[in-house]
């Protein structure tokens, strides 16, 4: 099987909305995902300053971050990427419209982040599978629609009106349930 093919901002791939989008970073990995139009969704540290220089010591401590909406060419800057939507064979991805969708909505929210266990891959997951990486999560128990990990909206009047409005608008019970790790 042949690696997968990097890509850089001068030498673009071929992302299609809903793609995981991998950035080699010269220490870590950063994830995104592909929204269309040359524009991603990630998460960045709160505290840090310019949105595409993740660089630094303080995301890793760093307890939340912001759902930013950046072009992919200035997120990757000198770094390389690849598509990588490595689950594919374990998990169904949800349709494109549903994960654009809930990306758009969680756009400039503020999130609860840790390095190990609520990173910006387990972000993307969540958007793309409706599965983070052993979490427990909210969903609703029908459509899927309510995919934030418990704790994900650090504000509890957002995190309920974002349950409450899947109950309003489609009738479905909002339930806990935790996910295997994969």
């Amino acid at each position: 099987m042949a690696a997968p093919e990097r890509f850089s901002a001068a030498h673009p791939g071929d992302p299609q909305p809903g793609d995981l989008i991998e950035i080699f970073r010269p220490a870590y990995q950063h994830w995104a995902l592909y929204l269309g139009d040359g524009y991603i969704i990630n998460v960045t540290p709160v505290d840090e300053g310019p949105p595409a220089t993740l660089g630094s010591a303080k995301s890793v401590f760093s307890r939340k971050a912001r759902v930013r909406m950046q072009l992919l060419k200035d997120v990757v800057g000198n770094d390389t990427y690849q598509i990588n939507n490595k689950y594919d064979g374990t998990y169904a991805p949800l349709p494109v419209e549903e994960i654009i969708r809930q990306a758009e909505y969680l756009i400039n929210q503020e999130v609860s982040y840790d390095l190990l266990g609520n990173n910006c891959e387990h972000f993307v997951t969540l958007l793309r599978y409706g599965q983070p990486s052993n979490q427990c999560h909210r969903v609703c128990n029908r459509c899927r629609r309510c995919l934030l990990p418990a704790g994900l909206v650090t504000e509890p009047i957002q995190r309920e009106a974002v349950l409450r409005g899947c109950r309003q608008d489609t009738g479905h019970v909002v339930a806990v349930a935790t996910t295997e790790t994969h």
